[in-house]
């Protein structure tokens, strides 16, 4: 009967096993279960082994389909705001576009026109002209312009050592008027040198006009007159100590050996640039006579004067 028991018991039929209840007593909780049973008219118990203690976790909901790939969030993108920067980009390239066409369209007309677009390039720390020999100027007339150049460049350092040396003789007691002509000198002479005679010097040379160079001519005479009177310097005209020729050279070097020493080199400076001018002068000269544009600014000369007189 025992054993007949023990292979009837099904431990997975339905309310066969004892379930565990996990808030019972712990005394009842571990004692082993006693079952009654009948068969052929008699009763008969049976005991069950102890089940250990076990706890059992409630399983996680289930996730949702679209939990690692949720494809259904919709995603907000500006596309009218990307078409409208797209518009915008467009409509700034195509006006630039017109600009650069409008432009080379100007350049392309002046270049018809003979007119030539000066761009400041020198010098190249901070431009203030326009200076280009080596594209502009013919082989042939490339010396004469630097050489003329250079003069244009003594100029400025002779006014600019005249400064200094009346600065020197200021100081040693000649008083203010002389410093206040050395510097009327530089301010004046610099860029008047430029406008009057070496900017016409220029342009003839680039456009070959006789009319330029004869404008040239003019006012580089009046430049080396200048200049030979600065190297001389004598009493008249101007103050005789406001520029450093030889007559106050010699006065002053009783005085102070340094400031007399100052003004010989000023005398110096402005005798190499009288030379230097004279030579210039005298290569665009044979250049003009050799090359008919004396004839040619007779006759533009000579023109001018009808229209004004008409």
């Amino acid at each position: 009967m025992a054993g007949r028991s023990r292979y009837n018991d099904n431990p997975f039929e339905e309310g066969g096993a004892e379930e565990v209840n996990p808030f019972a007593d712990k005394a009842t909780r571990g004692a082993p279960a006693v079952q009654s049973n009948y068969s052929g008219g008699s009763f008969y118990t049976t005991q069950s082994r102890p089940t250990p203690p076990s706890t059992r976790l409630s399983p996680l909901p289930p996730e949702p389909a679209d939990f690692y790939n949720d494809f259904a969030t919709p995603v907000d993108i500006p596309i009218d705001t990307n078409k409208t920067r797209e518009k915008e980009l467009l409509a700034k390239e195509a006006e630039l576009s017109r600009r650069e066409k409008e432009i080379k369209r100007r350049e392309e007309a002046a270049a018809r026109a003979g007119i030539v677009i000066e761009e400041k390039n020198w010098p190249p720390f901070f431009p203030i002209i326009h200076h280009d020999i080596n594209n502009e100027i013919p082989v042939h007339l490339q010396r004469t312009q630097y050489v003329a150049f250079a003069s244009l460049l003594g100029l400025i350092l002779c006014l600019f050592w005249n400064i200094v040396c009346v600065t020197a003789a200021w100081i040693k007691g000649d008083g203010p008027k002389i410093w206040f002509l050395a510097v009327i000198y530089f301010i004046l002479g610099c860029p008047g040198a430029y406008y009057l005679w070496y900017r016409p010097l220029y342009r003839a040379m680039r456009n070959d006009s006789a009319l330029k160079f004869g404008w040239f001519f003019l006012f580089y005479l009046v430049h080396i007159a200048f200049c030979v009177y600065a190297a001389v310097s004598p009493s008249i005209l101007f103050v005789g100590k406001s520029l450093t020729g030889i007559f106050p050279a010699i006065s002053l070097i009783g005085k102070s050996a340094i400031v007399g020493v100052f003004y010989f080199l000023g005398f110096i400076m402005f005798c190499l640039e009288s030379l230097l001018s004279m030579w210039v002068i005298q290569r665009v000269y044979h250049y003009f006579r050799g090359s008919g544009k004396e004839a040619q600014m007779k006759r533009e000369a000579a023109r001018s004067a009808a229209r004004a007189a008409f």
